[in-house]
């Protein structure tokens, strides 16, 4: 810590240095360039760094840190997680971290975790077993224990170290969330004792050892929700709430926490022993397993958009513009900006420019908070009537009415205003790019950037390559969803592209049942047990029931003619208040009591995936696991199942095959077996 170091050593992925006042620090470097995570091997050399400590009695403290930037720990290997179905070895591997942090936690010095930017997972459950802990001020940075979203829950001695700290009820709530904390907000938790600017974060810990101040530990009243009769009251209230978010024979891991909570909570020795076999029993389970399978396809995502492109503007934030104010292009440009880019908006319309406007503001000020960011985001949001920031632009994406006659117009006018080197993108949801394409001089520059609404709250992009898009185009269009914190898919031009051609099928199909005199609420029901986040007449009545009828049309899937009628009487669904639901408030107004039907859910169903397997076999992904992603994460495709072709090939696929042979025959050739089911 200090400029005079005695003693350095190294053991493998771990670095050692004691300085003349015999303050020791430990830092993490994982080798070969990988993440900063807790494998094995290197928990296993981590315990041999704590025996060294423990046996040299002239160490005066611990520091614990990272050689990297931004990142303190990423949590454990999740690597290690994937097929990890022996309950034995699982216990084994839990119970020796649990020694090691045992170890630290017990460390007659004082012991500090100098957290330097992400702090997740084991990564936090090693910090909690320091004395102290200092963070750096970074509203980039984030703190937690988002296990729950893997299928498991802390296993690392979390359950129990979190609870002493911050309080049960408090420690309860993150875990079962799985949300992580901005740095300030862990401080208001006392997960943290200080938050420093980075600059401080050496002298803040030296600082912690000299005055040792009193260890963080949840006051008196929060320590009251510990107790037996208070476990057992608030244990029930939880189960009720995990159990409408996250049913337990889905997602059996929040309530394996809180009955672990419940029943061993009262101390932490026997919190921290039922801790491991717990954890070991819920890394062997299927949703566990497919979860983790769920984790590296967002990874896979996430790689795709590396930045590979040459030439010196490659890390300069594009500059972008996006035509239509309409909430999809409106909502676009706000999160453009939201993310630090500079953006203009382009509309006729000086109505939406200003509605477009009011609805960033609002992002900006739930998003970032502090005025400060606030007024910097809405500097970078223009409104531009006149759309001269066309000419500036290295992205340009339009976002007008779903009209394949006025994108043509639109994107000739474009190109004749445009920098050369600017890339002209289409948020179209269904309209082939080659369409688009026939319009431009060089149409090796259009690319499709597909959003999904809300902009905001889905991760997805799909990054559409036309007949004639060029490779740079399409690699540009990658990096810049990537730039902007989204996930990009890259898809084949074809009709609806991957997840429209999937969804809307199964939209159309709830519309047929409903005609068929069941309710609407029958259909949500048979699919919300199948595992969907929203039923699919819900779903419909958000989306808008005028696009779902444009989408189904261009697609050249059958309307039914209940759907038709709506969109005539100006019934779109949530927007007008009215469509296959009342709305009041922002919510259909349901009847609680429908229940669901095996049958009714295989129609649902069977359509999304026979839809899916005809994807697949056309090629408009280029694998099923890149399928599966796209299905996940936009349209929230049951996780715990790890998407449609995943699912599939967890069941019968003679069987699934046959069901949809019997639903042709019964309801017609819409249920006809796709030929990709043979292959």
């Amino acid at each position: 810590m200090t400029a005079t170091t005695a003693t350095a050593t190294a053991a493998g992925n771990w670095r050692t240095a004691r300085d003349a006042s015999g303050i020791v620090t430990v830092t993490l470097d994982v080798a070969g360039g990988g993440a900063n995570v807790l494998s094995t091997k290197v928990m296993r050399e981590l315990d041999d760094v704590v025996d060294a400590v423990a046996k040299d009695r002239a160490v005066s403290a611990v520091v614990f840190t990272s050689a990297r930037d931004g990142v303190f720990i990423a949590g454990a290997d999740v690597n290690e997680f994937a097929g990890m179905t022996d309950t034995a070895a699982a216990a084994a591997t839990v119970r020796a971290a649990h020694r090691t942090f045992a170890r630290i936690a017990a460390l007659p010095p004082p012991t500090v975790a100098v957290i330097n930017g992400h702090c997740l997972g084991g990564g936090l459950e090693l910090a909690l077993a320091c004395d102290y802990r200092v963070c750096v001020d970074d509203d980039g940075a984030r703190l937690g224990l988002p296990e729950v979203l893997l299928g498991i829950h802390p296993g690392f001695g979390g359950t129990a170290r979190l609870a002493r700290i911050a309080g049960p009820l408090a420690a309860m709530k993150l875990m079962l969330s799985g949300r992580t904390l901005r740095p300030r907000d862990a401080r208001k938790l006392k997960l943290v004792d200080q938050v420093v600017p980075r600059r401080h974060l050496e002298r803040a810990a030296l600082l912690v050892v000299e005055k040792r101040p009193a260890r963080q530990r949840a006051g008196f009243i929060a320590r009251l929700g510990g107790t037996l009769p208070a476990r057992k009251f608030f244990a029930r209230i939880m189960r009720r709430k995990a159990a409408a978010r996250a049913p337990r024979e889905h997602y059996p891991a929040p309530h394996a926490l809180i009955d672990l909570w419940e029943r061993h909570g009262g101390g932490e020795k026997q919190m921290l022993r039922a801790e491991a076999d717990s954890v070991a029993r819920l890394l062997a389970t299927d949703t566990a397993q497919n979860l983790v399978r769920v984790f590296f396809l967002r990874e896979k995502l996430k790689s795709a958009g590396k930045n590979k492109t040459a030439g010196g503007d490659a890390h300069r934030a594009p500059r972008v513009h996006v035509v239509g104010a309409g909430v999809m292009g409106g909502d676009i440009a706000a999160w453009c900006a939201l993310c630090g880019l500079q953006v203009t908006v382009e509309d006729p319309d000086a109505a939406a420019l200003a509605r477009a406007t009011a609805r960033a503001a609002k992002l900006f000020h739930r998003k970032l908070r502090r005025p400060r960011a606030v007024t910097h985001a809405l500097d970078l949001f223009a409104p531009d009537p006149a759309g001269y920031g066309a000419a500036r632009a290295d992205v340009i994406i339009e976002a007008i009415a779903e009209d394949a006659e006025a994108k043509c117009a639109l994107f000739r006018n474009l190109e004749s205003r445009a920098a050369k080197s600017a890339l002209l993108a289409t948020n179209t949801s269904s309209i082939p790019l080659e369409t688009l394409g026939a319009a431009l001089r060089e149409p090796q520059r259009l690319i499709g950037l597909h959003f999904f609404n809300p902009v905001a709250r889905m991760q997805l992009v799909e990054v559409v390559r036309g007949a004639h898009s060029a490779d740079a185009a399409v690699q540009r269009g990658t990096e810049f969803v990537r730039r902007i914190n989204r996930l990009p898919l890259p898809v084949k031009s074809a009709p609806g592209f991957l997840v429209n051609r999937i969804l809307t099928p199964y939209l159309m199909e709830a519309v047929e049942l409903m005609g068929e005199g069941v309710a609407a609420e029958t259909v949500d029901r048979a699919v919300l047990q199948f595992g969907m986040p929203m039923g699919p007449v819900e779903l419909a009545d958000t989306v808008g029931l005028d696009i779902c009828a444009s989408v189904a049309g261009n697609l050249g899937v059958a309307v039914p003619q209940s759907l038709l009628d709506k969109v005539q009487a100006g019934n779109l669904g949530k927007k007008t208040a009215r469509g296959f639901y009342r709305w009041k408030n922002g919510k259909p107004r349901k009847n609680k009591n429908a229940a669901a039907d095996a049958d009714i859910t295989d129609r649902m169903m069977l359509r999304f995936l026979n839809e899916a397997v005809a994807c697949e076999r056309e090629g408009i992904v280029a694998d099923a696991g890149l399928l599966d992603a796209g299905v996940i994460f936009a349209t929230g495709f049951a996780p715990f199942r790890g998407g449609p072709m995943r699912h599939i090939q967890t069941q019968t696929r003679t069987a699934l095959r046959e069901k949809l042979t019997a639903l042709a025959a019964k309801h017609g050739r819409r249920f006809t077996p796709d030929a990709g089911w043979d292959g």
